[in-house]
């Protein structure tokens, strides 16, 4: 199934929210990950000109928001459902990690089935009995010193292990952003960069040929570890012809 129409089938569902604010930012955190179902349960206020504004762009996700007064009507139509949630629970299965969790929910949606992914309240999160509505649970390994996030800022995190996952790692650079890559430099173009530094460092008597010692292989330790592109040795040689040119 095409990525796209994987996340296609992930709800996002807000549960209780009371700051109008953090469903137009949590909007906008769903849109830039390609998400774009959203499912309000008795928000506080909604709709409102502060969602608007911070959905900046995402205005469309709220007007197309599904609204409903419980928990249970959210997830009516759903087969599979994780809550998230940062507080370890007496009931249920322990909680997924983030990657973990958005894998599950993406081998449910390329199966064809409708998910959802629940977030709770602001300040009080899901209860137990909210937790207890879904399949399982997912949280985000955050500093467990202050592990509270804020509530887009989790739809944040979870839109993004959805977008990766559903692209398998490796989703689409945004428009217009083309990667440059070098290729890997050849066996033959890596030896001439070691015959021209030797050179170099022994007509500038850096290197006594008599007694080399352990430098040589030394350096060919260390620019074997960075796996050398083939414009990262042209560049070196350039600066190597340079302080040729320099001593004469």
């Amino acid at each position: 199934m095409n990525p796209t129409d994987v996340l296609d089938r992930i709800s996002i569902v807000l549960s209780r929210t009371s700051h109008p604010g953090n469903i137009g930012s949590a909007a906008r955190a769903m849109k830039t990950m390609g998400l774009s179902r959203l499912v309000l349960v008795s928000p506080k206020c909604f709709p409102d000109p502060e969602a608007d504004t911070l959905a900046s762009g995402a205005s469309d996700i709220l007007v197309s928001a599904r609204v409903v007064d419980s928990l249970d009507a959210a997830l009516a139509d759903f087969v599979f459902s994780l809550a998230v949630s940062a507080r370890s629970r007496d009931l249920g299965p322990p909680p997924m990690l983030a990657r973990e969790g958005a894998g599950a929910l993406l081998q449910e949606a390329a199966a064809g089935k409708e998910v959802a992914l629940v977030f709770g309240h602001e300040t009080s999160g899901l209860s137990n009995d909210e937790v207890q509505r879904c399949h399982g649970a997912v949280m985000i390994a955050a500093d467990p010193g202050f592990s509270s996030l804020n509530l887009a800022a989790a739809v944040q995190v979870l839109c993004y292990e959805l977008r990766l996952a559903a692209y398998a790692g490796a989703p689409p650079l945004p428009a217009g952003i083309t990667p440059f890559v070098s290729p890997p430099a050849t066996h033959r173009e890596q030896e001439g960069f070691y015959r021209h530094l030797e050179q170099v460092m022994v007509a500038s008597g850096f290197l006594d040929p008599a007694q080399p010692k352990r430098l040589l292989p030394k350096l060919r330790r260390m620019f074997g570890r960075a796996r050398l592109e083939r414009d990262e040795v042209n560049i070196l040689r350039g600066v190597l012809t340079a302080v040729e040119a320099w001593r004469k």
